[in-house]
């Protein structure tokens, strides 16, 4: 006599063996789903918080006797709709702080100009060095001493020279503004941009021209 078998169908848990297991002799249900604290079977949707409760709904499925496992499928979790993220517009010109204060700005290509109905004293000395440093002239100077010691103030310079040694090719400067946006540093002359403020020191000189101890800052 064969050894008797346990069902191992959900709702049956009954006994039989290989040769007494005729068709519809098993009352089953295919497989339970828990989802937030509800058990439901997924074959005839009856469902019930109290598992006690849950596991009396009767077997809505008949067939034979089996001694394999069924899988127990989870509720998949619904995904949550994507939003859209929203890409801020660019600022104009005249709202871009970094604009306003002057600074140039990559995102509009320039710098903005404040316009003065009567440009100050020291505003046309600096242009007039400016305007003599690019035609490769020596900037109008005060009246010191040749021999006495003076720091170049052309960005990238910042070298100590005499006066009696200085000549169109004794510097070696950036004339371009310096640009700094989004954590880039460069300089617009030559077009050089880095991220670390060290690697933005050590960026080389891009022109030739005569020191300047009272180039504009």
């Amino acid at each position: 006599m064969a050894n008797p078998l346990r069902c191992q169908r959900i709702g049956c848990n009954a006994t039989f063996t290989e040769d007494d297991n005729p068709e519809d002799s098993c009352t089953y249900h295919e497989s339970p789903l828990f989802h937030d604290g509800m058990k439901e079977w997924s074959c005839c949707k009856k469902k019930s918080h109290d598992f006690t409760l849950f596991l009396e709904i009767p077997g809505c499925k008949t067939g034979k006797h089996t001694t394999e496992k069924p899988v127990i499928a989870k509720k998949a979790t619904p995904a949550a709709p994507k939003q859209a993220i929203k890409t801020p517009s660019p600022s104009t010109k005249e709202s871009c702080p970094r604009c306003r204060q002057g600074f140039f700005c990559s995102d509009h290509g320039s710098q903005v100009k404040v316009m003065n109905t009567k440009p100050s004293e020291s505003t046309t000395s600096e242009k007039v060095n400016l305007d003599l440093k690019e035609s490769g002239k020596a900037p109008v100077k005060k009246i010191i001493d040749i021999n006495q010691p003076q720091i170049c103030k052309n960005k990238g310079c910042g070298q100590t020279f005499k006066e009696i040694d200085n000549h169109e090719t004794a510097c070696n400067y950036h004339p371009g503004p310096a640009v700094f946006h989004d954590r880039m540093r460069g300089w617009k002359c030559c077009d050089v941009h880095v991220k670390e403020f060290d690697e933005f020191m050590g960026i080389p000189p891009c022109a030739k021209g005569w020191h300047d101890a009272e180039a504009a800052s």
